[in-house]
């Protein structure tokens, strides 16, 4: 675009003191921005019509300019009074304002911005007030948001990457109203990670219950999607998880958290005693080999059965998914120790569904969530820590399933 002739701009603030007669409520911007919208309209009409105002009528049907319509439009500088011109036979469809349009510039993208962050109707309502002098109804917001779930169900069905290295899988807990009751549901957050390092979300889902058959669906959502293959799947005990994807990736090896197994051994333990006794379960998630591993936990049943029995018995229950990792060097066994890639995502998640006593339904839920999500992903840019070394060891632990 040509650059404005310092001439004109000169012309246009001569007379003007201070900031507000220029950017204020009524100051020169807006009144800039209703010229010149009410001018780019004329010029449309003009366009449709084929003849300048006031000039012979050169269009067959004969259609000419038939007066204009007062509109209110909702703008960065606050509401703006605007006329719309009309023709005789309403066959102009303007598109500077459309018919039916409220909301002009960047207007939705600030609601959705501020929405996104986890701000609710009323506070959304109070910042464009207090910052642009519009008063905007709750439906109105509900509508601008609403616009995303389109997007979401795009997203959610997209297609996926064919294989990934490493599949993380965690959830959080949201109120949702149902049928005049307040629930608590779950959401779960999928994490790939693709060959190149890359975090990926490949989905979100929303159940009022986990087990085998909700998880066989997800899994199946995935493969259908275009993901053949899963090298490692790192999860936090999620009841049926294992057994749903090993039904339909029988080769994927399952990770069971080590973090998510230190917090609940500690759930049984006095505070007093809580440090003492973590540091005595470092030996068994830190060894270098498996059997030095189950060495360390023998010793540590020796030492702190008598008090805590469960703690012991509950790591021996679910050794054969907690020990994958030590079949891996150091550059593996850091990705998949624990699920904190989720988990900080989960942190993010929370952060802007705090604020919010529960959810009117369970599209509001994912509606937020998404576009939480979806802010918060424009920083994954860099593969992760190391990644080069990792996937050489990949290649060779998994060469036969690594594509060419």
């Amino acid at each position: 675009m040509e650059t404005i002739r310092t001439e004109l701009i000169d012309e246009l603030i001569k007379g003007y003191q201070k900031p507000d007669d220029i950017i204020g409520k009524d100051g020169l911007l807006k009144q800039l921005t209703k010229a010149i919208v009410e001018r780019a309209l004329s010029a449309e009409l003009t366009q449709h019509l084929g003849h300048e105002k006031h000039a012979e009528v050169s269009n067959p049907s004969g259609n000419t300019r038939n007066g204009t319509t007062s509109k209110t439009l909702k703008t960065d500088h606050g509401d703006l009074s605007i006329e719309v011109p009309r023709d005789r036979d309403s066959s102009f469809m303007p598109q500077m304002v459309r018919k039916g349009q409220r909301r002009f510039t960047g207007f939705d993208d600030k609601i959705l911005s501020m929405y996104s962050r986890g701000m609710t109707v009323r506070d959304i309502q109070g910042h464009l007030q207090d910052l642009y002098g519009v008063e905007v109804s709750p439906d109105l917001i509900s509508s601008v948001t609403d616009s995303i779930l389109e997007e979401v169900k795009a997203w959610q069905n997209r297609p996926l990457d064919r294989v990934y290295a490493i599949l993380y899988l965690d959830a959080l807990f949201l109120k949702v109203k149902q049928d005049g009751h307040i629930l608590n549901k779950a959401v779960y957050v999928a994490i790939g990670i693709t060959l190149e390092g890359h975090k990926d979300v490949l989905g979100i889902w929303l159940e009022e219950t986990e087990g085998a058959k909700f998880w066989l669906k997800v899994i199946t959502e995935l493969r259908n999607r275009g993901v053949e293959d899963i090298y490692i799947a790192c999860v936090d005990g999620l009841k049926g998880f294992p057994e749903a994807i090993e039904s339909v990736y029988p080769k994927t090896e399952i990770q069971l958290c080590i973090v998510h197994m230190i917090r609940n051994s500690l759930k049984y333990v006095s505070y007093k005693e809580r440090k003492d006794l973590a540091q005595d379960l470092k030996p068994v998630y830190q060894s270098p080999t498996e059997e030095a591993a189950q060495q360390a936990l023998t010793e540590f049943a020796a030492k702190w059965d008598r008090k805590y029995p469960v703690i012991s018995k509950s790591w021996r229950a679910n050794w054969v998914r907690l020990s994958t990792f030590f079949a891996y060097p150091a550059e593996i066994r850091r990705i998949i120790y624990t699920t904190n890639a989720v988990e900080s995502l989960n942190y993010v998640l929370r952060k802007v569904t705090k604020n919010r006593a529960a959810f009117p339904t369970d599209e509001a839920a994912i509606k937020l969530l998404y576009m939480a999500l979806k802010n918060h992903m424009k920083k994954w840019t860099m593969p992760l820590r190391d990644w080069g070394v990792a996937m050489n060891q990949f290649s060779i632990l998994f060469k036969e399933r690594v594509p060419e």
